[in-house]
């Protein structure tokens, strides 16, 4: 017996999420659906289903930090495809969704059909996106965000929870780990982002927020 497709959906909007899974449940046989509107929900979700297969994640969700959220992900659990569903269409956002691990990435104008068609893609191991793979050739990632994406999915945690303004330890409670632990993640953190303090660390962080890349492509 063919075990049931996982999909999870990560969007804060209730009718965008209906949405998809009026789409999915019409078009995907044997499919189980996991619904989450903000970063705790789907941690939660990704911690009980980690054997989903698809996760569609917009990146504007609740605590998501831009890019972030896709960079923990894809380093903590490799083997699930990650398709971004995103308001900002651009080809900066598209080319630094790809680069920072997305299998897909589909604007939320795209049509029901498309959609359907983008997600076979990428469960087929293909690789789907609006943009021509020539024209996201130009876009790359800078150093400060390449060395945000080489960070342990632990690092790179601890690094959001800074940014969520949470202590050593509070992170410590809610990490299950010692003080002197974060501490001394923080000073790997520190060390391969080339900063000395949680604030500096922060706004290198901040490198990966979408209104900064919305900036970029004004620019362009």
């Amino acid at each position: 017996m063919i075990p049931p497709l996982k999909i999870i959906i990560a969007d804060d909007h209730p009718l965008f999420r209906q949405a998809l899974v009026n789409i999915l449940t019409s078009q995907f046989d044997n499919v189980t659906l996991f619904e989450a509107e903000t970063v705790t929900a789907l941690d939660e979700i990704l911690q009980q289903h980690d054997d989903a297969d698809l996760l569609l994640l917009d990146l504007n969700i609740p605590k998501a930090h831009g890019f972030n959220t896709l960079v923990n992900i894809r380093n903590t659990y490799p083997h699930i495809g990650i398709v971004v569903i995103s308001g900002q269409e651009d080809k900066v956002t598209v080319g630094k969704s790809m680069s920072f691990g997305a299998a897909g990435f589909i604007p939320k104008s795209t049509s029901a059909h498309q959609m359907v068609k983008a997600i076979n893609s990428v469960l087929a191991g293909q690789q789907w996106s609006p943009v021509n793979s020539s024209d996201l050739a130009s876009v790359t990632l800078d150093s400060v965000s390449s060395k945000i994406a080489s960070l342990s999915p632990r690092q790179h945690r601890i690094l959001m929870m800074f940014a969520d303004g949470l202590l050593n330890k509070q992170i410590a409670y809610e990490l299950g780990l010692s003080e002197a632990t974060v501490k001394a993640h923080a000073s790997a953190i520190f060390l391969k982002l080339g900063v000395h303090t949680r604030t500096q660390a922060v706004i290198a962080m901040s490198q990966l927020y979408l209104d900064k890349v919305s900036l970029l492509a004004e620019v362009e």
